[in-house]
């Protein structure tokens, strides 16, 4: 898989699971997504879904997926897979697939993923993507599960860790608009803080994810490998 996130979340099993699995939930927390809505099925059979990104005020892309669980593996492990596209021609991103597991640990549960994609708009995508889309992705994801993270272990809603986000944002541009009246020597200091003082412990942050598996490289679930496309 082309991009890799984990994080350590401690809380139930079964709190995460459904916090991840239930798209009214997932929507809340993931900042890729605006909307994730279930779509009819055969009973018994994988989950079709919906979703939604708004990528400008006025402009969203969507697109359909499927996905699949396993909740009781004899590993003690939980995984869940997904296959997903984008027929909308405006949409850089046109099909790709992931997994989620969740590791259970004496300190909590590795949740963790792997996804890649395939892009559109040919060498022009191509480049976007290996410069803007694909390092945008990744701190998305990173930044989400740790706003997941947030909510499940210390109760602090993703709506209420988005404003903390936000604020503490305008905190650091004004402490560097503050510093502009007396030139140069007074706004590198305070740029240079705004940038790596750690952010606050109710603040999301990407940094806090493991960005690359520990160990082993990580291997995708058969499960994927069963789940049809779109």
């Amino acid at each position: 898989m082309g991009l890799y996130i984990e994080a350590l979340i401690r809380t139930d099993p079964e709190r995460l699971w459904d916090r991840t699995q239930d798209p009214a939930q997932h929507q809340r927390w993931d900042l890729r997504f605006t909307e994730i809505s279930p779509l009819p099925g055969p009973a018994g059979s994988a989950q079709r879904f919906r979703y939604a990104t708004r990528v400008l005020p006025f402009l969203t892309v969507a697109g359909t997926g499927t996905s699949a669980g396993e909740r009781e593996r004899a590993d003690g492990e939980r995984v869940s897979a997904l296959r997903f596209a984008s027929p909308e021609r405006l949409s850089l991103l046109a099909e790709g697939s992931g997994y989620w597991r969740y590791v259970p640990t004496a300190d909590g549960i590795r949740f963790l993923t792997g996804y890649d994609y395939r892009t559109r708009w040919g060498r022009f995508g191509a480049v976007a993507d290996r410069l803007v889309f694909r390092p945008l992705m990744g701190w998305a994801t990173a930044w989400s599960f740790d706003r997941l993270r947030l909510w499940c272990e210390r109760g602090i809603s993703p709506a209420r860790s988005l404003a903390h986000a936000l604020a503490e944002v305008l905190v650091r541009l004004l402490l560097v608009a503050a510093a502009l009246p007396f030139g140069l020597l007074a706004v590198l200091p305070a740029a240079l803080a705004a940038l790596l003082v750690p952010p606050s412990p109710l603040t999301p942050a990407a940094r806090r994810c493991l960005r690359r598996p520990p160990g082993r490289p990580a291997v995708a679930p058969s499960l994927l490998a069963r789940l049809e496309r779109p």
